[in-house]
């Protein structure tokens, strides 16, 4: 059986790096074949598989500077049935691309916002004069310099080789240890594992709605690793709000807890029970 993966194209992107090195654990620890689906942007790429288009989706979820990626958490709230698997990280070094070796003659440059942001005291420093432009990914941003000599992009040495545009700079991330969380997102629950996702809205915004659920992991010592706010998009100052914790539902404290939560909350969705592997994206490089 093959499976179908789903992530954010056009080809080069780091989405493509993370289910290429997804897909060879997939081969090498489980035996399986694979196939890739790109799509336009990662909620595309999530609705494919909430729509059963393709077996699961690789998808960028935190980045260790610019944070969360919202397009991925949004997703996850608004598709009930979509469930994580399993997690990994790979390392992020962002390159500068153009056809003009000279810095000083660039005015633009391209990218995705996550990686614009992970490159700016870099872009402020070496290339003040330049407007920065967003787009969908940073493989997108490549068809600038192939357009206009004045134009950069940033992007992997590996979108560079593939679109065959030559890197100015390399490394230019504001932080050498920049690195990227993924989440293989698909349909399955299959509740094994360490790690818990799940996020919440509140039946009213009062003093001390949030302390509540809060109260409920810190009496029976379960810690939580991370913790967000997002806007329910329903009126200003609601907001929905995203959790990760230790533990595995199969544990009668975790359970407890859980039962006890939905006492608590308006709307509660468990994203999955899932531990996080390591991938190797060496070949990719």
């Amino acid at each position: 059986m093959t499976i179908s993966i789903a992530h954010l194209g056009p080809t080069g992107t780091y989405s493509e790096t993370a289910a290429l090195a997804y897909a060879k654990w997939l081969r090498d620890n489980q035996g399986q074949e694979v196939s890739f689906k790109l799509h336009p942007s990662i909620a595309v790429a999530l609705k494919a598989v909430a729509n059963q288009e393709c077996d699961c989706a690789v998808v960028p979820i935190e980045n260790s500077v610019e944070g969360s990626v919202t397009m991925t958490l949004d997703s996850l709230w608004q598709r009930t049935n979509l469930k994580i698997l399993r997690g990994f990280t790979i390392p992020i070094c962002h390159m500068l691309l153009s056809r003009n070796n000279s810095l000083e003659e660039l005015t633009t440059v391209y990218s995705h916002p996550q990686a614009l942001g992970q490159c700016q005291k870099w872009l402020e420093t070496n290339v003040p004069q330049v407007k920065l432009m967003p787009t969908n990914s940073t493989a997108e941003a490549l068809k600038f310099p192939q357009q206009d000599s004045q134009v950069a992009a940033i992007a992997s040495a590996r979108a560079a080789q593939l679109y065959q545009v030559p890197i100015v700079k390399s490394q230019i991330n504001d932080r050498p240890d920049n690195c990227t969380r993924f989440l293989v997102v698909g349909v399955e629950n299959i509740n094994q594992g360490n790690c818990l996702s799940l996020a919440f809205s509140l039946p009213q915004n009062v003093p001390g709605a949030l302390v509540k659920p809060l109260q409920i992991f810190a009496e029976r010592n379960i810690n939580l690793s991370k913790i967000e706010s997002r806007p329910t998009k329903r009126s200003l100052g609601e907001y929905l709000f995203y959790m990760d914790l230790e533990g595995n539902v199969g544990d009668p404290k975790v359970e407890s807890a859980l039962q006890e939560l939905q006492g608590y909350t308006e709307v509660l969705n468990i994203f999955g029970n899932y531990d996080f592997i390591t991938v190797d994206t060496s070949l990719n490089n």
